[in-house]
């Protein structure tokens, strides 16, 4: 077989780009970084016959090659750099047809690299309600290049893009007819000047063909989207449409979740329970019985709902609307010294920290952009979710509320409430602290309403949940073990010889409740135990015993450790087949007989996850988006001190 071709992907943002990506490559993509930084990499491969292949790039969204972020930096060394590993044999452009002038900027400025293009003119389904014609063949003729026009949607027309490239050599490397070298040679002119006269240039001749072979009638294309854009972005209406389509993702997240989660529960608990009876007795049964299987369970467990949040979240993104939720609160924003650019990496922080920072790129303001990357771990972010979702059905009671929502929907939309106005609070403290002059401007793109397209939804969830459970998976599963050792063994008399201590000590118990009191005897004074009690002290005013106190260290290296951390402790010595949430439902205090996770605790643990940074991950990531340690030593100790005070002060108030 042929070496297979190197194919660059690059367009506009909303101009289809995904989705033509997602019609090509199928399941055959994956995702990674470019070496050495920290930009996502999408590729995958494409059959373009039966004889050839093509590695298909996925370039960052980009609106040109007057690069003004990382993102768009990487877009210019692809496709300008020979040496480099990505450099492409052809280029697909990818082009939006109502929106036709502004993409074809990127596309003058591809075509005078020197590279063969493919313009792939993408929602052609659309064309005949938006009043839309395009003389094709003229418009090639004129623009020197191979063009091709389809519907990623509909999969229409990605034959002619395939033969397009499979014949890329015919394509004419002529770049586009622009006078520019009178703007280059004239020295007074500073290099934003060029690029502004460069643009303006570059726009006059794209009207120019544009205005012979190309036809909109703006009536028939503006009328819907202009009506629904004043009702989703009203003053008013706007913030309840927000609010209500909130409410119901979190009623979803719950009750959708239940079943799903009871049964991967119980299935891990039957699990452990018939490797330990059925394997052979030995250290590696234990490990496997009480560590990792436990450890593992605990992430497993959420997948249910972190792929509902993030189904919910690709709808809103696919439709076009949460372009119009940035826009609706960049008024807020603007009082808090932030503007609505900032919403992205907040309200991408749902889902994850580390690439919501990273969508901080695009705030050319350097002191709005620091603020966003400081309080973006503030938002609750799908780690969060599991030690929410458990803790919330332990100690809050069942039954609906306010507007018919679930108790347990309600505590939890108020966590991601209270979370958001963290991370506007503090905005705020940080624009009046920071001492840093700058000046801002806001502009966004409303992108047209659609469909969701289901192969973009089902994608996006798959590669994010897939990415969050082996992510997460990696680290419990080196916990659980590290762990498992540490709870097995102990240093002194006290470990070795306490089935001995118990019996002497509890001479009236037998069977399951002295294995029971000798497996927990054990526990304590392992050489986790013997950490546990060490800090216990400092926990304890927060409500939490020894055990909780270890979670919690854990929990720093990412938080969805905290469960498989419960998971794998109250799993050492266990014989009984009870899940995850009946064994903390059982666990009481040793000196009081007290349940560990009551209503105080419970409250006091859901407030410390609520505000701690509890990711060093994200620690790393902003001390390379800082470039330095100062900032996110500042951000990663002042809110765990601050999840500590408020998480003190509510057991106390609740106890």
């Amino acid at each position: 077989m042929s070496i297979p071709l190197k194919v660059a992907l690059i367009g506009n943002p909303n101009t289809g780009k995904t989705s033509l990506f997602n019609t090509l490559t199928g399941l055959k993509q994956k995702v990674g970084n470019y070496p050495g930084i920290t930009v996502e990499k999408k590729t995958g491969t494409c059959k373009l016959s039966d004889s050839v292949t093509a590695n298909i790039i996925d370039l960052p969204g980009t609106y040109s090659l007057n690069a003004s972020s990382e993102d768009e930096s990487i877009a210019v060394k692809v496709l300008s750099e020979k040496e480099n590993a990505y450099y492409p044999d052809v280029v697909i452009v990818v082009a939006e047809v109502e929106n036709l002038k502004r993409n074809l900027l990127l596309f003058t400025q591809v075509k005078d690299l020197g590279l063969p293009i493919v313009l792939a003119i993408n929602m052609q389904d659309i064309m005949r309600a938006k009043g839309i014609t395009i003389d094709v063949t003229a418009l090639e003729q004129e623009l020197n290049t191979k063009i091709v026009v389809l519907s990623a949607k509909k999969n229409t027309g990605i034959a002619q893009l395939k033969e397009a490239i499979l014949n890329y050599k015919d394509i004419s490397l002529v770049p586009c007819a622009i006078e520019l070298n009178s703007i280059l040679r004239e020295a007074n002119l500073n290099e934003k000047q060029k690029q502004h006269k460069d643009t303006v240039k570059r726009y006059q001749f794209i009207k120019s063909k544009l205005d012979r072979h190309y036809t909109i009638e703006i009536t028939r294309a503006e009328g819907f989207r202009a009506k629904l854009d004043e009702v989703i972005t009203h003053k008013v209406f706007g913030y309840i449409i927000f609010f209500t389509i909130l409410f119901s993702i979190f009623q979803a997240l719950f009750s959708w979740s239940e079943y799903p989660m009871e049964l991967i529960d119980s299935t891990f608990a039957f699990l452990s329970d018939w490797t330990k009876n059925n394997l052979p007795e030995g250290v590696f049964t234990r490990l496997l019985s009480e560590g990792i299987i436990p450890g593992i369970g605990g992430v497993v467990i959420f997948i249910p709902q972190i792929a509902f949040l993030f189904l919910f979240l690709s709808i809103l993104e696919e439709s076009g609307y949460m372009s119009r939720v940035v826009f609706l609160m960049d008024k807020i924003m603007r009082k808090f010294g932030l503007s609505g650019k900032s919403v992205v990496p907040l309200i991408s922080g749902t889902a994850c920290a580390i690439p919501a920072i990273m969508a901080a790129r695009n705030i050319e303001n350097w002191k709005e952009r620091l603020i966003t990357i400081l309080v973006t771990p503030f938002t609750t972010c799908a780690a969060r979710l599991p030690v929410y979702a458990i803790i919330i059905s332990l100690v809050i009671p069942k039954g609906n509320s306010f507007l018919g929502m679930s108790n347990h929907a309600l505590v939890l939309m108020s966590l991601y409430m209270l979370g958001f106005g963290a991370a506007i609070l503090s905005a705020y403290i940080l624009n009046k602290v920071l001492k840093i002059h700058s000046k801002s401007y806001f502009v966004i793109e409303m992108p047209n309403y659609k469909m969701p397209l289901f192969k973009n939804v089902f994608y996006n969830v798959l590669d994010k949940t897939k990415a969050f459970v082996l992510g997460a998976g990696k680290i419990i599963l080196a916990v659980s073990i590290l762990l498992w050792v540490l709870a097995s063994y102990g240093p002194g008399a006290d470990f070795d010889n306490a089935e001995e201590l118990i019996k002497t000590e509890f001479t009236n118990l037998e069977g399951e409740e002295l294995d029971t009191k000798i497996a927990s005897y054990k526990l304590e004074h392992s050489y986790i135990g013997t950490f546990g009690k060490f800090i216990e002290p400092s926990i304890k005013p927060l409500g939490y015993d020894w055990k909780i106190g270890i979670a919690l260290i854990t929990s720093f290296a990412a938080r969805e450790v905290f469960i498989g951390t419960l998971a794998t402790i109250y799993s050492v010595g266990s014989d009984d087949e009870a899940t995850l949430m009946e064994k903390m439902k059982k666990e009481v205090h040793s000196d009081t007989m007290k349940p560990v996770f009551d209503f105080p605790t419970g409250i006091s643990l859901l407030l410390f996850y609520a505000f701690a940074m509890q990711c060093m991950s994200t620690v790393a990531i902003v001390k390379k988006e800082t470039n330095g340690w100062k900032w996110p030593m500042i951000q990663m100790f002042g809110m765990t001190i601050f999840a500590y005070l408020v998480a003190l002060v509510s057991y106390q108030v609740f106890n």
